[in-house]
């Protein structure tokens, strides 16, 4: 069997076995296509720990980010554990390291900024009140953009609560807060469309469509420059890192932290434990460290 008729059986074994989304399968073959390209590898025993070898130090001579180096490797150790589940000779996927990555780095504004932020939407009209319930949806939940814009408008307000389909096609419960509700009612009072979409796109106060993800990282700019927040950018996803801080913060477990961020590694949601440790510092240095 070639290698392309592999990695056409592997993509579909992600998308209908793994539950992997359709965006997902395209990365993965953008990968290892790549990588096939550059070894020249025509079936799977074409490929060699030398061959890789020579990939990953391709990929360190280019302009790609460390991170996204990663993506490369973890598709082909990926790959190479279909082949061994497939009962095909190959070599071992542990002898394949990932790079090593630097901690991410993560950026959170100061409250008075948040507060300025959040009250930046002045108005009664319906694109303002579209903005206010964004931002306040996009706090109280800790939503990621894609699933913020995928929200439908027949939700139970009175619960405060919606299931979320995540990344993976992941499940998991998330909950609004009282400003939230009363953002997203006060929005949806002014609607008059029938539109399944909860956040809509306005042209003139006409009704377009679902919101898109640029839409939104629009008005976030616009209102971060509103409330004169210049030194740091401030984006959708800042707002689900304050949400996550916030928690944490306020003693939250860092376990239920993960849930509600949707997060499949503790490891992933343990970055947040830094920026509250800073935090922590500044309390210490401020109301004890005084002489």
């Amino acid at each position: 069997m070639t290698i392309n008729q592999l990695l056409q059986e592997y993509l579909d074994y992600i998308e209908i076995e793994r539950g992997r989304s359709p965006k997902t399968r395209n990365n993965y073959e953008q990968y290892l296509k790549t990588f096939f390209g550059f070894a020249k590898i025509k079936n799977h025993q074409d490929i060699t720990l030398d061959n890789i070898k020579k990939f990953r130090l391709h990929l360190a001579r280019t302009n790609l980010k460390k991170v996204t180096q990663s993506y490369y490797i973890i598709a082909l150790r990926n790959f190479l554990k279909y082949l061994i589940k497939k009962d095909y000779e190959t070599i071992s996927p542990d002898k394949v390291e990932l790079p090593k990555i630097p901690q991410r780095q993560i950026e959170i504004i100061d409250h008075d900024d948040l507060e300025r932020l959040m009250s930046a939407p002045e108005g009664k009209d319906l694109k303002t009140l579209r903005d206010k319930a964004i931002l306040e949806t996009l706090f109280s939940t800790g939503l990621r953009l894609s699933e913020l814009c995928a929200l439908d408008r027949y939700i139970n307000l009175e619960k405060k609560e919606m299931t979320i389909r995540g990344k993976g096609e992941k499940l998991r419960l998330v909950f609004i807060s009282n400003k939230a509700k009363e953002a997203i009612e006060e929005y949806l009072d002014k609607r008059g469309d029938t539109l399944e979409a909860l956040f809509i796109s306005l042209m003139r106060e006409k009704v377009i469509g679902r919101i898109t993800p640029r839409s939104v990282q629009r008005l976030i700019n616009f209102y971060a420059r509103k409330a004169g927040i210049v030194q740091k950018k401030v984006s959708p996803h800042t707002l689900r890192h304050q949400f996550a801080t916030d928690l944490l913060m306020n003693g939250a477990d860092l376990r239920a932290v993960q849930e509600m961020l949707g997060h499949s590694n503790i490891s992933t949601t343990q970055v947040y434990t830094h920026i509250t440790n800073r935090q922590l510092k500044e309390i210490h240095r401020t109301f004890h460290d005084k002489k």
